[in-house]
């Protein structure tokens, strides 16, 4: 009689997970800690970081293809976790490239993610970056507003974009700008495109750089684009593959989805490990000082009411781990979101964050509030995790279509 008993179901992450924790933890620990009060100050792009980060492998388009295609869908949330329990904003400057490469890889053909995705990172000594510009200044969460515009001069097999961006994280210093454009105003999100726009092509320029609360040392900035021409090469997914998705589109049928979504749809459970990274090192630091902080003659752990902030706290931060590990995971394995799983990873573990870095400032009393301790950083870090890359509002609106069928407005 064979043995046709089942694997048994696990939760422990296999040996090549965790030498990928400890090396991102260790890196975090001696490289991103130390300078991240600096460059948040600075609000200056960290080019020395990131040069170490290249150094290492971390920084580079080998290390983003090998999670990739880790079919446990694993790699980028512990990679995210660990990086941004280090600082956020150093965090982002090394991972942003990843959302254009993420862009190029929901959008674009085999031949185009070998072209484009290697040309946004460089080498180390020679860096490059990818910017990912979706966002506009009268558009918002409201995609289905966008104003930017894409022509095609087929005598010239040459695409020209006009229009502006906004909110785009390496906007105007990267050296591969992945944009979104209307190429069908009629169909709204549905004509809808994705363009890769080369190093040094003309018309394309940085605009207002804004100075933000949190993830300071991440570069975020305007992305002006005038009278931009391309070629054709550079319609991700190609001009045929777009023909027929619009000509499915005007008749009804086939035209779920844009370009925007797509990529957000591949990172929201990366950008939910962001935010745990973010809780989790806010949690530590609230612990340890809960058990060495004394007040009336014992530490204030000992006081029911730090210790069930401090329960609440880690509790959700397991929850959200568990739901950003289920969403790559679904993803990983190509499963749809029938109710909005990535949605809700991102919903829930950005507001965890908030919510946790609050209750440690809370902790540490006055201390918190100061920039002696890094949970005030943290705390101005983790709201942008209730806004970018969709509002939590957004999330729930997205989960609500989804449980419902109903179009919620």
């Amino acid at each position: 009689m064979s043995d046709t008993t089942a694997p048994t179901p696990s939760f422990e992450l296999g040996p090549d997970h965790r030498e990928l924790r400890d090396w991102i933890h260790q890196f975090s620990a001696e490289v991103v800690r130390p300078a991240a009060a600096e460059w948040d100050e600075k609000e200056e792009f960290p080019w020395p970081v990131v040069e170490e980060a290249a150094k290492i492998g971390l920084y580079s388009f080998d290390f983003v293809a090998t999670q990739a295609f880790d079919p446990t869908g694993l790699g980028f949330p512990i990679t995210m976790e660990e990086l941004f329990w280090g600082d956020a904003g150093i965090g982002l400057s090394i991972v942003g490239t990843s959302l254009a490469a993420a862009g190029v890889r929901a959008n674009g053909t085999d031949e185009q993610v070998g072209e484009w995705i290697p040309q946004m990172y460089g080498s180390p000594g020679d860096l490059k970056l990818g910017a990912f510009c979706s966002s506009e200044p009268d558009a918002g969460s409201d995609v289905g507003a966008m104003r930017t515009r894409a022509t095609y001069d087929e005598a010239n097999d040459e695409w020209v974009i006009n229009g502006t961006k906004t909110w785009a994280t390496n906007g105007g210093i990267a050296d591969v700008h992945v944009v979104t454009a209307v190429v069908d105003p009629d169909l709204r999100t549905r004509g809808q495109a994705s363009f890769v726009i080369p190093p040094g092509t003309k018309g394309l320029s940085q605009g207002q750089k804004f100075h933000k609360h949190g993830i300071r040392a991440s570069h975020t900035a305007e992305v002006v684009l005038d009278q931009v021409r391309v070629p054709g090469r550079c319609l991700l997914g190609g001009k045929e593959k777009l023909d027929a998705r619009l000509a499915r589109a005007r008749e009804g049928s086939g035209g779920r989805g844009n370009a925007s979504m797509a990529t957000f749809e591949r990172t929201r459970p990366a950008v939910g490990a962001q935010a745990i990274g973010i809780a989790r090192a806010a949690y530590e630091v609230a612990l340890d000082y809960a058990k060495t902080r004394e007040q009336f003659g014992k530490p204030i752990i000992e006081n029911q009411a730090i210790a069930f902030k401090l329960a609440d706290m880690a509790t959700s931060i397991e929850a959200s781990r568990l739901l950003v590990w289920r969403a790559a995971w679904m993803a990983s394995q190509g499963k749809q979101f029938e109710s909005a799983e990535g949605s809700m990873s991102k919903l829930f573990a950005g507001e965890t964050a908030v919510k946790v870095t609050t209750e440690a400032m809370q902790i540490l009393g006055g201390n918190g509030f100061t920039r002696e301790y890094p949970v005030e950083r943290w705390a101005r870090d983790a709201k942008i995790y209730t806004i970018f890359e969709g509002t939590s509002e957004i999330q729930r609106l997205v989960i609500a279509r989804s449980i419902s069928g109903a179009p919620i407005r």
